[in-house]
């Protein structure tokens, strides 16, 4: 994968990430009823990656290594949004089992996004 394209990925996913989360958050479209029980702090963990995705794009597109420090953090909140939701669930909290997938899928591909990214700026 060339700096282009993961910029244009980084990019996509940032824009999605934002849109989808804001919509459950403000309650968009009537998007929140839809998602069901959704818990709060992992969907702020999402937004917040959104805009982190957004800023490694743009640092990658100018060869910046700070878009390693990015991903790494939005990683991290990735990471913490799955302590809580384990707390959440323990504690007898309602919740979504896509809350799960969805959570595998931004780990993995978060993951992804970092080791391409350090993989490209090392060139």
């Amino acid at each position: 994968m060339n700096k282009t394209i993961l910029t244009v990925a980084l990019t996509l996913f940032g824009l999605i990430t934002l849109f989808v989360s804001s919509s459950v958050l403000f309650d968009w479209f009537g998007i929140r009823q839809k998602e069901g029980n959704f818990v709060p702090a992992v969907v702020w963990a999402n937004w917040l990656c959104g805009f982190l995705y957004l800023m490694s794009a743009y640092y990658i597109f100018n060869g910046n290594l700070a878009a390693k420090n990015t991903l790494s953090l939005a990683l991290g909140f990735i990471l913490l949004g799955y302590v809580y939701l384990f707390i959440h669930i323990q504690s007898g909290g309602l919740y979504e089992i896509k809350t799960f997938m969805a959570l595998a899928f931004r780990l993995i591909l978060t993951g992804i996004f970092l080791l391409t990214t350090i993989k490209i700026l090392r060139k």
